[in-house]
């Protein structure tokens, strides 16, 4: 059983900035590619930016250029730098880890964190 906490969401004006973290409890958090997914009201959970074990980031295109991800392996930590934040980036945010380790290529959910919101202003 793998845990994993979020934290760092909040309201912030449109422009604005915020860093999500996303604490794992694994001893084998190095080998796992990890995620952040995202759900707005009425819609579906969808995908927002993925790091591989070997840190090659993927994004949605909606964030591209806006939204860095990251990791400390030692701290056992995925970060998620949001710049720019739109009104249309208000969602749950929810860190997942993948469910196999050494891929290289996009992410497969495995656990999921309890999520965290950030509201965005216009």
């Amino acid at each position: 059983q793998v845990q994993l906490v979020e934290s760092g969401g909040g309201l912030v004006q449109a422009g604005g900035s915020l860093r999500l973290s996303c604490a794992a409890s694994s001893r084998t958090f190095s080998n796992y590619a990890m995620g952040w997914f995202r759900q707005a009201p009425g819609k579906e959970r969808e995908f927002v930016a993925s790091i591989s074990w070997t840190a090659n980031t993927y994004y949605a295109d909606s964030v591209k250029g806006r939204f860095t991800i990251s990791r400390d392996h030692a701290k056992r930590t995925v970060y998620l730098r949001m710049n720019s934040l739109k009104p249309e980036d208000t969602a749950v945010y929810y860190c997942t880890t993948d469910s196999q380790p050494f891929r290289d290529y996009g992410i497969a959910p495995g656990y999921w964190g309890q999520g965290t919101q950030v509201t965005v202003s216009s």
